[in-house]
């Protein structure tokens, strides 16, 4: 347990955080940013606890690392059971972008549920 120190400012008590700068710095994408959208609206204890830890940041990116890994996973699984290749792309390009969005969109659904929002 972390043994908190205060300090009297006048009639009030005022705790003494220190914020760790040593922790480097971490690339926070679109999926970083949705996680911290949704923690900040819906998860304000899990927010708290990890503003408090300084382990914030570092959460936000595994979670950007983890969503953009298994949408590559799922965007590669999806387009093999489709049938979704170069010969598609080689002979109807505007089929092979419509079929390649929609199965990354369907993928970033897959992620929003299991990863970002949960």
């Amino acid at each position: 347990m972390n043994n908190v120190t205060y300090h009297k400012e006048g009639d009030y008590l005022i705790p003494d955080l220190i914020i760790d700068n040593s922790c480097k710095d971490y690339h926070i994408g679109k999926y970083g940013r949705l996680r911290l959208n949704y923690i900040k609206n819906y998860k304000r204890g899990l927010y708290t606890e990890l503003m408090i830890n300084g382990t914030l940041s570092k959460h936000l990116a595994d979670i950007e690392n983890a969503a953009n890994e298994r949408i590559g996973l799922i965007v590669k699984q999806l387009a093999k059971s489709e049938n979704v290749n170069e010969d598609l792309k080689n002979n109807n390009q505007l089929t092979w972008v419509q079929t390649m969005n929609n199965i990354k969109n369907r993928a970033e659904e897959i992620v929003y549920n299991e990863i970002i929002y949960v």
